[in-house]
């Protein structure tokens, strides 16, 4: 976790600011004076706690897109490295190259093997250019499936770390197959016959998130998003600017409580009180204590049955409304 001094604020995030810049300047005069004001800094402490709790429960759908976006957000390798032990990465699609946006490979999770793939976005500019911001090509969905092929020969659960933009959209990713890969992770993943759950721990945008995102369980942490576009995207086209990103994140219905109530995801995981960005800790051990049941309850459904929900599961996502037919389209009948 980075250092106070190294934080970054969010415009909303400024009450937090002010209070630990306080906290400094009490701590500082302490020091000076060598006079104690344990208590007072105690009290301020404490009223930062209770401003992260404050904030977190009245965030709207625009400020969830900030947080899930905020540069101090844990990423995948984080959540790997605080939740799991013996990582053993595995690389490369075996037909093109590594895609250093996607990673994956087997992890001990609290004395099980599990096959841990995600998205990695970087963690200051230069990894960022070689993550390309989490955005991935089509090796590194093919890399994806590869992977969890392997998981499933193996007979280990699959574990999904969902953190992109989207798919990477450049012209080369699009003579690579870029449509493709995704669409074959999607189907190969309904046959899976192990058990795959899948998690949106930042972005989840569009058909970047569903190349990795079919599974029998699908969770989001409390403050990320999925949707088929980012709001600055949907404000572009409906607008013709990114002015209406607010109103875009409104109208999308891109939060978890949202998804819940569509029945597209399965539950929403906690966050620490302010967001994931202020404990790392506490962050992968809560998620690690949600996935940890899940992962005992699959195993006791047969394969065949979970293949067969997994499918049933995706297939009535949606609804929608049938017209009447018109008296023309009778006659046409």
């Amino acid at each position: 976790m980075p250092e106070l001094k190294n934080r970054q604020f969010l415009d909303f995030e400024k009450p937090i600011k002010d209070l630990y810049d306080q906290v400094d300047i009490l701590k500082a005069a302490q020091e000076k004076s060598k006079t104690d004001m344990s208590a007072s800094i105690a009290s301020l402490e404490q009223r930062i706690i209770e401003t992260k709790k404050e904030l977190t429960q009245h965030l709207t759908p625009w400020q969830k897109v900030q947080l899930s976006r905020h540069p101090d957000r844990p990423y995948t390798l984080k959540y790997i490295n605080k939740m799991c032990t013996n990582f053993i990465e595995l690389h490369g699609d075996r037909n093109f190259k590594d895609d250093k946006a996607m990673l994956g490979g087997f992890a001990d999770l609290d004395g099980q093997t599990v096959m841990i793939i995600g998205q990695q976005k970087g963690i200051n500019t230069k990894m960022r250019q070689i993550r390309n911001f989490g955005m991935a090509n089509p090796e590194g969905y093919r890399k994806a499936i590869r992977l969890m092929k392997l998981a499933e020969k193996f007979n280990k659960p699959i574990i999904t770390l969902i953190d992109t933009p989207g798919a990477y959209p450049g012209l080369e990713a699009e003579e690579r197959g870029q449509g493709e890969a995704i669409a074959r992770n999607i189907y190969e993943m309904l046959r899976l016959k192990v058990p795959v759950i899948c998690v949106i721990i930042g972005e989840g945008a569009s058909g970047g998130a569903l190349g990795i995102g079919v599974g029998d369980r699908v969770f989001m942490m409390e403050n990320t998003w999925y949707t088929v576009i980012s709001p600055e995207s949907c404000s572009s086209i409906l607008w013709r600017n990114w002015d209406n990103k607010e109103t875009a994140a409104q109208q999308l219905r891109l939060t978890g409580e949202d998804m819940l109530k569509f029945g597209l995801v399965d539950g929403v995981i906690p966050e620490p009180w302010g967001g994931a960005h202020w404990d790392y800790d506490e962050a992968a051990a809560i998620l690690k204590k949600f996935l940890l049941p899940v992962i005992a309850e699959l195993k006791q459904i047969p394969a065949e049955q979970r293949c067969e929900q997994r499918i049933e599961k995706f297939g009535k996502m949606g609804f929608w409304d049938e017209l009447p037919e018109t008296t023309e389209e009778k006659a046409e009948g």
